[in-house]
């Protein structure tokens, strides 16, 4: 790929987005660009590889698996995100796994040397890796407690209160869009699809959540906050 081509689609890269037009320029330059398919595998669990990689398009979700072979979805990273920036720090082995979830998903890998001048270099790009790694620390904080203080019923509200937040507001509900895959959630909060189902039919029959066409709604995003948070106070 031509690096002028390359530094304008880093333009919706948010990691980059302290940069000049020309340093952008530069960070495409020395990136090596990949298209994956669709459940394609980008980075590999425990694999020496240290790059970290820029979504482009598409996009990608970081998991594990279980030793019985049970797969574990920790977050999808949309297109202007960005993985695998631990690995370039501490140059230890990946933590997880990552996977293509959309055909031509596309990927801009930054080897481990300029990422670590980019972060030295840029108080503000720096500012954004410690924010990321702040959230993936809080996630896996509260994931550890719901697993070991919460039935699974609780830990599917849990997840769809996470999903809520991350969605479009209207009014006082929240547009969960695309509509959460039963398999991701259960894969996520450690529960068979089978829970998530009848969890999300119990909250629909309530009134609190609607299915559409393109989209979960959760009508009163207070309502389920609520109920998260008086079963973590009584756990």
């Amino acid at each position: 790929m031509a690096a002028d081509a390359g530094a304008s689609r880093l333009d919706g890269i948010a990691l980059l987005s302290p940069l000049t037009v020309e340093e952008r320029a530069a960070v495409a330059r020395l990136c090596r660009w990949r298209r994956f398919h669709a459940n394609e595998q980008i980075i590999d669990h425990q694999g020496d590889s240290r790059d970290v990689a820029l979504v482009v398009e598409g996009r990608v979700r970081v998991l594990s698996h279980s030793p019985a072979g049970r797969e574990i979805s920790f977050d999808d990273i949309e297109a202007g995100g960005f993985l695998g920036e631990m690995a370039a720090i501490d140059g230890l082995p990946r933590s997880a796994s990552a996977v293509a979830l959309v055909e031509g998903t596309l990927i801009a890998f930054l080897a481990p040397r300029p990422f670590q001048e980019l972060v030295s270099g840029h108080p503000a790009l720096a500012m954004t890796v410690m924010k990321r790694l702040c959230r993936v620390v809080r996630i896996a904080t509260d994931r550890v407690m719901e697993l070991s203080t919460l039935g699974a019923n609780n830990r599917v509200h849990a997840e769809l209160l996470r999903l809520a937040k991350r969605g479009r507001m209207q009014g006082g509900a929240a547009v969960i869009a695309p509509i959460p895959v039963h398999a991701d959630i259960a894969s996520r909060v450690s529960t068979a699809r089978e829970t998530v189902a009848r969890v999300l039919n119990d909250l629909a029959r309530d009134g609190l959540v609607e299915r559409r066409a393109d989209a979960l709604i959760v009508n009163d995003l207070h309502r389920l906050e609520a109920l998260v948070e008086d079963v973590r106070a009584g756990a």
